[in-house]
């Protein structure tokens, strides 16, 4: 899902994005990973926040660890929730986030200011639940489907020859052929057999293309209708699909397409033939119950006491509705019945007008284990710009490098970099390390525009140009407020 480029050091930092590893990365094998190799995964991406670190590394250990016990003790030991505080822009999400695509696990991220107190209109919290299931569904089906890759390829092919190259029709069976005519008839299997292959060789090659041939496709004929009950507009709407498309059936229509994307269609009806469905939601289901990682960013939003009037006047009424969640509910899904006692919530707040004593004291029971995330200072922007896999220093060098340009940074600049951004912070409203994208797109403004028509290719950025870029808008201040 993803984009890796632009969007990845924005979630090194606490970003809502998803990264994901870059292409032949093989992350290693959950039950192969100590707490201290955890830890140093996560190194690879986020600067700083030990504390953090290690909580979530021991965590996550404990699930491994609840695996390997008769199902019997591994019943009774319940994941150890966490609730992590901190300012914007220095970890929180990206912690969870890597943490996830590190295990392996079904993982989901929502936010909790999304959802309303039973009785108004708005999101149920139960659908957290439900969009982990899906997540699960949807890594299992994957998995499947590099299983059976293979024999749909294979499948695939032959289905695709049999369209560039109809077989022969079989003579009717009446009398026996006379000697002759078996043998022109084996002759003419044989001719067929080796133009079949010729074609094989050239649709592997790619010489056909580009040929059009006809394919009966399989649509759907359904009645587009929404209905709304108590478990929300689209749990209810998906489940009458389900239903009725075996009441509307599925027509046949042939259609003509080339013939890489007949091949392409084809090879995902033949994947869809081979996965037994019941054995992915079976085995999806078990995963999000045992495995499964719920993030719920800006629970601070939700903190406070009533007021008893105003638009936060379900604020509690959220809490109270996500406490049974928490504690351990069963929680009907398309899919069956999900208990959730298992499921790891990790929560995530700012809390700068809030406190988490101001959660009520139930829901703040059930996040025992509770971390803090420090602000980020000007080494850690340096650290930011250059250490991580994908530092921003590196993002930048890479994007203009497609325009044949050769940028570079000295240490000086980088040290400008973060101190700019450092003072800004301290200045204004503290975004943390999302500071540095806006200090650093307005420095390399100007060449990102030009950098197309550049004669000179080789472009080296020092102090002097940091200072000479941001100048104007550092001196006044009514402008800086706008622009970083």
């Amino acid at each position: 899902m993803a984009i890796k480029s632009d969007k990845e050091l924005i979630v090194i930092n606490g970003g809502n994005a998803a990264a994901v590893p870059a292409e032949g990365e093989a992350l290693p094998a959950l039950d192969d990973l100590t707490p201290r190799e955890i830890v140093a995964e996560l190194d690879k991406y986020i600067v700083g926040q030990t504390a953090a670190k290690r909580a979530i590394a021991v965590a996550l250990r404990n699930r491994v660890r609840r695996q390997k016990l008769p199902p019997e003790v591994a019943e009774d030991i319940l994941p150890k929730n966490i609730l992590m505080i901190g300012p914007t822009g220095v970890g929180k999400t990206e912690i969870a986030r890597r943490l996830a695509r590190l295990a392996g696990c079904p993982f989901v991220k929502v936010e909790a200011s999304k959802y309303t107190e039973v009785g108004y209109v708005g999101r149920d919290v139960e659908s957290m639940v439900r969009d982990l299931v899906e997540t699960a569904i949807d890594m299992v089906r994957e998995e499947k489907l590099d299983e059976v890759a293979e024999r749909a390829e294979h499948a695939a092919e032959e289905r695709v020859l049999d369209l560039l190259l109809p077989p022969s029709p079989p003579p009717p069976p009446a009398m026996p052929p006379p000697h002759d005519a078996a043998e022109a008839e084996a002759a003419q299997r044989e001719l067929a057999q080796r133009t079949r292959e010729k074609l094989r060789a050239q649709l592997r090659e790619g010489k056909l293309d580009q040929r059009v041939v006809e394919v009966e496709v399989r649509e759907r004929m359904l009645p587009s209708f929404e209905i709304i009950s108590n478990q929300g507009v689209e749990e209810m709407d998906v489940n009458l699909k389900d239903m009725l498309s075996g009441v509307f059936g599925q027509q046949k229509k042939k259609r003509k397409m080339s013939v890489a994307d007949a091949f392409e269609y084809l090879i995902q009806e033949e994947e869809n033939k081979l996965i037994d469905m019941d054995l992915v939601t079976r085995v999806a289901v078990e995963r999000a119950e045992q495995m499964g990682i719920i993030f719920v960013d800006e629970i601070d939003k939700i903190a406070g006491r009533e007021s008893g009037h105003g638009p936060d006047v379900s604020r509690e009424g959220v809490q109270r509705d996500i406490l049974p969640i928490i504690e351990g509910t069963t929680v009907n899904t398309r899919y069956g019945m999900i208990r959730t006692d298992h499921i790891l919530f990790v929560a995530a707040g700012a809390f700068h007008v809030t406190k988490p004593s101001d959660l009520i004291p139930e829901l703040q029971g059930r996040l025992p284990i509770r971390v803090e995330l420090h602000s980020l200072k000007e080494e850690d922007f340096v650290r930011i710009l250059t250490e991580p896999k994908n530092a921003l220093v590196k993002q930048y060098t890479s994007l203009l490098e497609t325009e044949g340009i050769k940028l570079s940074f000295t240490e000086d600049a980088v040290r400008a970099l973060a101190r700019y951004a450092s003072a800004v912070n301290e200045q204004m409203e503290n975004i943390g390390a999302r500071r540095l994208h806006t200090i650093l797109e307005k420095v390399l403004d100007e060449l990102s525009f030009e950098a197309p028509d550049l004669k000179k290719k080789t472009v080296k950025i020092d102090e002097a140009y940091v200072t000479r870029q941001l100048a104007d808008v550092v001196k006044n201040q009514d402008l800086s407020r706008y622009m970083l």
